[in-house]
């Protein structure tokens, strides 16, 4: 098994109280999914396994990279301001999902499927850009992490 990975995941926001029951799900499953496959390498000599600390602080977005051992690696900060469009996106589309899962036709439910992930996958491409030259990972562990993020922002402003 590769060294390049994350073996746990901390996620913090300010005043993290439980979400609501669809978005849990979602948090629990992106969680579950990515630590039981990712690729995460850092910039610079650290070797992993690696623990991360994924948290919103002040309008930033926090990668606090640790080793197995807590042992800090690097903490890289970056502004939610690039990512805040594609996330409120993500949002509203995952909110007309679930309305329309209690009772619009199949072919509706799909339509609106298949938005939800257009815009999940272009915010996992917007956070792989903006990890890029700091921290490489592949598009899957980029999906998860954005899924994490979104939940954490949801979180953070509830």
């Amino acid at each position: 098994m590769s060294k390049d990975r994350i073996i746990r995941i901390d996620l913090e926001a300010p005043g993290m109280g439980p979400g609501d029951v669809n978005s849990e799900h979602e948090r629990r499953v992106a969680v579950a999914d990515l630590l039981e496959g990712n690729s995460f390498r850092p910039n610079g000599d650290a070797e992993g396994p690696f623990a991360l600390r994924l948290a919103i602080e002040v309008d930033r977005l926090i990668f606090d990279v640790r080793l197995e051992n807590d042992e800090p690696v690097h903490a890289f900060v970056f502004a939610l301001g690039p990512l805040r469009r594609i996330v409120k996106d993500y949002f509203l589309i995952c909110e007309s999902y679930y309305e329309a899962v209690r009772d619009a036709p199949l072919a509706q439910i799909e339509a609106i499927d298949m938005g939800r992930r257009g815009v999940h996958n272009e915010g996992s491409l917007m956070l792989r850009d903006r990890l890029s030259g700091k921290i490489e990972v592949d598009f899957d562990t980029s999906r998860r992490l954005f899924t994490l993020i979104c939940s954490l922002h949801r979180r953070a402003v509830s």
